[in-house]
């Protein structure tokens, strides 16, 4: 959920196409944190990025871009669905670093979004000034998933058992009601409690279903590993202790992939740090975030 403390601006960028695509850029807060801006990777996938709000007030300390990906919210989906790949999208988050004039771009990724964050990584590691991973699935990887153990110690609470069961039997229709239909029915999975908060927002919740197919349309490369073993730029993976979407194991190995990676693991947490333990969550983030730029400063 958007906090509305100040307007959005909504600012326009030409895709790898040519196609308008727009971003979301709140407005920070009087005196708020001078420097470069964070570009924020919605998950989902092809989940509206208001859900992402202002990331337990990121927004308001510091400049924020929210993309709105192919498919989602004022960003159209092309014929050529290949081109609304989290693969090839970062060829358009490699267009919107040069629209907004930066040398090397900050990027945060929630879940699904972190596909797309780890894309840009391999694909453009000159251009990558920092990557925060929040909550990363990474199914991909050749490491065992440690998701039926936590699901199994929460068996038992009523609406996650029945979110257990919905998320296992799928949508019932194959379209955007449909879709966000199941994804209601599930949503307790993602969160470590189910209380008023995590209710609303998961109500916040907006999904394109022809976006969500098209972002998994284009498989990435058998040497992604090797790829991101080449990324210089200081990486952060934050995983929730009792994420049952995309655990804990697997979050610790993606981070171990990038040369100045490092993994941190948020107690009493789900998939959504920032709204389940938002304190923790800004704890973590502003302190990379602070070494990032004590490092720009060394360099100079």
């Amino acid at each position: 959920m958007r906090s509305t403390h100040e307007p959005i601006s909504d600012g326009v960028y030409p895709g790898s196409d040519g196609a308008s695509l727009h971003y979301d850029e709140p407005r920070p807060r009087d005196g708020a944190e001078a420097g470069p801006p964070i570009v924020a990777l919605a998950g989902g996938a092809a989940l509206h990025p208001d859900y992402l709000g202002e990331l337990a007030g990121i927004g308001a300390d510091r400049r924020l871009i929210v993309p709105h990906l192919r498919g989602v919210g004022r960003s159209p989906l092309p014929e050529a669905v290949e081109l609304a790949s989290y693969w090839r999208q970062a060829e358009d988050i490699e267009r919107l670093r040069g629209h907004l004039g930066l040398d090397r771009v900050l990027l945060l990724g929630h879940s699904a979004g972190t596909r797309l964050a780890v894309s840009y990584a391999a694909r453009y590691p000159e251009r990558l000034a920092g990557l925060v991973l929040v909550t990363p699935p990474a199914e991909y990887l050749d490491v065992p998933s440690d998701t039926p153990e936590l699901i199994d110690r929460r068996r038992g609470e009523p609406a996650f058992d029945a979110a257990v069961a919905a998320w296992e039997a799928g949508p019932e229709v194959l379209d955007d009601a449909g879709f966000n239909a199941w994804q209601q029915r599930a949503a307790p999975l993602g969160y470590a409690a189910w209380g008023a908060r995590e209710r609303a927002h998961a109500a916040s919740w907006r999904f394109s279903f022809a976006a969500n197919r098209a972002y998994f349309s284009v498989d990435p490369p058998g040497d992604l590993a090797q790829r991101l073993g080449r990324v210089a730029a200081p990486v952060l993976a934050v995983a929730g202790a009792e994420d049952c979407s995309a655990g804990v194991a697997r979050v610790s190995a993606l981070a171990r992939l990038f040369p100045a990676g490092r993994a941190v693991v948020i107690e009493g947490c789900g998939h959504f740090p920032w709204v389940e333990r938002p304190a923790e969550f800004r704890r973590v983030v502003d302190g990379f975030l602070r070494s990032l730029a004590l490092d720009s400063e060394s360099e100079t």
